[in-house]
């Protein structure tokens, strides 16, 4: 609870009795558990995915920019269905009321094959859930970890499981929102905040074992051998015959995930060693939560009976993965996003001078919740733009704007893209004076 951004206890008048469900989940729920290997068959690819990195939907996401968000006000999840059984009944270990689809987008379930061998795959996943942590007569407290994600070696006809691991990515600084209602309506005050989760895994402990074994006249045998000790089994190794990197297959199930990541987001400081050495500009966006996780809470008292303005959420399904947005951005940009307590801890530390003035002229020209920045190599922020006042503009009709800087395009019929591209083209024009060729 000490990694909440704001919200231990008493900030705000917050009661212990609104955090009871986080406070009192202390322990997994259940340490250990048996599973058959065929449960694990949801995994398989279907017949048209078999090529390396070539992701699938275990559970498809049902929810866009368009199609809204489900209601906040729930304490228990839906019976789970077809392939969501397996990712319910495993996160189930965690706490006993997950969520395989969650709230907001995107939802589901994503895989790809990262290694395949004559009889097995190697499957890499992520999965988008959350948990509710409080029952009535409490408000609901949903606890959203930015992604689950891991591998699984099984065979192709999934009788055999050699190897599984899920797990919450931890190497950034907050990785898991949290989000509890003052009310029993939807309408009611939420509260927002973002935390650091050192370790969430689950992890087979060994290979699958038959239940009964069989000789090769297929007769059943013992399963223990003339002293009475279980029989030992030995695995063959397995040869895998092609393979891409645990990196790349992250990558693939990303992208998939969130259209807008086909613009690579360099982290911090190498996005300007970058720019520099491309003589580029660089795009970066501040923000207080993840901009490619679930996490992305904003630490405010707000009411989820509209959307969140100036929320990473809506950047990145709409504007962001625009087909416009991504071939400039590729062409003429070196992108990055960045937390608002990774830039304030640089800032700090000092280590790198450099970096650190980079952090310096960024966080000046922040503001609550995100901004986006045009920025010269050397760090300086020739442009710069908040999400609020972005979004206010672009629910405005063109005549209502009264800034010439962000003027309207008849090019596109989504203000949002035509707006945002003009930023971009701003910042670009900018640059001329500074970015000799």
């Amino acid at each position: 609870m000490e990694t909440m951004t704001k919200s231990k206890d008493g900030f705000l008048g917050i009661s212990h009795i609104a955090l009871s469900g986080l406070r009192n989940w202390t322990a997994p729920a259940a340490p250990m558990s048996m599973m058959f290997a065929r449960q694990f068959k949801a995994f398989l690819p279907p017949k048209n995915k078999i090529e390396l990195g070539d992701p699938w939907w275990i559970i498809p996401s049902e929810l866009n920019i368009f199609t809204g968000y489900l209601s906040n006000n729930r304490f228990y999840p839906p019976v789970p269905r077809g392939k969501e059984i397996v990712i319910h009944k495993l996160l189930s270990m965690f706490h006993p009321r997950p969520f395989v689809k969650t709230r907001f987008a995107p939802q589901g379930a994503v895989a790809c094959i990262q290694a395949m061998s004559e009889f097995y795959y190697i499957v890499a996943f992520r999965i988008h859930a959350e948990f509710q942590l409080n029952e009535p007569p409490d408000f609901p407290f949903w606890f959203s970890p930015g992604q689950f994600t891991g591998h699984i070696v099984l065979s192709k006809d999934s009788s055999h499981v050699r190897e599984f691991k899920l797990f919450v990515p931890n190497k950034r600084s907050l990785n898991v929102d949290m989000e509890w209602l003052y009310g029993a309506s939807e309408s009611s005050n939420m509260e927002v905040d973002i935390g650091y989760l050192p370790q969430m895994e689950l992890e087979s402990s060994g290979p699958s074992i038959p239940s009964v074994i069989r000789d090769e006249n297929g007769n059943v045998m013992d399963s223990r051998d003339p002293a009475g000790e279980p029989i030992q089994f030995v695995f063959e190794e397995i040869n895998w015959q092609r393979e891409i990197s645990w990196e790349e297959a992250a990558q693939k199930l990303e992208v998939a995930m969130y259209p807008f990541k086909k613009v690579s987001y360099l982290p911090f400081t190498q996005a300007f060693d970058r720019a520099k050495a491309e003589n580029k500009l660089v795009h970066s966006i501040l923000l207080w939560g993840a901009l490619d996780d679930q996490q992305l809470g904003n630490p405010i008292s707000l009411s989820f009976s509209r959307s969140v303005p100036g929320s990473g959420r809506t950047l990145r399904e709409t504007v962001l993965e625009s087909s416009p947005i991504l071939a400039l951005l590729n062409e003429s940009f070196v992108s990055s996003w960045s937390l608002v307590k990774e830039l304030e801890e640089l800032q700090t530390k000092r280590q790198n001078e450099f970096y650190s003035r980079l952090a310096d002229l960024h966080l000046e020209k922040y503001n609550f919740p995100v901004e986006m920045m045009i920025c010269l190599p050397n760090g300086t922020v020739i442009h710069h733009i908040n999400a609020n006042y972005f979004l206010d503009i672009t629910s405005m009709k063109p005549e209502e704007v009264e800034s010439s800087i962000f003027s309207f395009s008849t090019n596109f019929e989504d203000p949002s893209t035509a707006t945002y591209l003009q930023f971009l083209k701003e910042g670009l024009q900018r640059s001329k004076r500074f970015l000799q060729t």
